[in-house]
């Protein structure tokens, strides 16, 4: 009797194209990188000390504690991310002297208030990144973040009526805007529009 014709080892199936190994290690590449900007930004501070820490946690995060996939689809755009820097350290020195006013007004008792945002890009990076680089700055706390919705629900320091509260969104939303500008993708872009305050910076 004759058996079944034998195959030949290794074409039964098919293997990992080397794109699909490249998108790969690409997406690893930029979690461990905001890792590590992550772990300096809660510190406070950037040094050679921060930074090796963050070097190490970041490279044993990613081996121990393996992150959910998260595809990156953008690129990254070195001019927006420059100016997504410097608009936040703006907003960051910005919001940090108004909170000390606030500490050292006599008698003051500032209002607080916890509105809704919902992004225009609901991907679980953009999500992170936005709730990250909002709750980092001075007088505006994350409290919630609906997956399923994209909306961000954060506690907002001294309000006075729904003007406040107006700008508050507009400011996360601008926040999301610069980041997509960044590292976003062409689709993600026209997602988010233009804002008539950052016409003159263009992706």
């Amino acid at each position: 009797m004759t058996g079944p014709p034998e195959t030949t080892r290794g074409a039964a199936g098919p293997t990992p194209s080397g794109r699909g190994r490249l998108a790969r290690r690409r997406d690893q590449a930029v979690a461990f990188g905001w890792l590590v900007v992550v772990w300096n930004l809660l510190w406070g501070e950037i040094n050679w000390a921060n930074l090796i820490g963050g070097l190490l946690v970041g490279g044993a995060v990613l081996v121990f504690f393996p992150l959910p996939a998260v595809s990156f689809g953008g690129r990254l755009r070195l001019r927006a991310l420059v100016v997504f820097a410097g608009r936040f350290v703006a907003e960051l020195v910005s919001a940090s002297l108004h909170v000390a006013r606030i500490a050292v007004q006599p008698g003051y008792r500032p209002r607080g208030a916890i509105i809704g945002v919902q992004l225009r890009v609901s991907t679980d990076l953009n999500l992170a990144l936005t709730a990250e680089a909002v709750s980092l700055v001075p007088g505006t706390l994350i409290l919630e973040v609906d997956r399923e919705s994209g909306t961000l629900y954060l506690h907002v320091l001294d309000t006075h009526g729904p003007a406040d509260l107006e700008a508050a969104r507009k400011r996360t939303l601008a926040v999301e805007r610069r980041i997509v500008r960044a590292v976003g993708s062409t689709a993600e872009l026209r997602r988010v529009g233009t804002d008539a305050s950052e016409k003159g910076t263009r992706p």
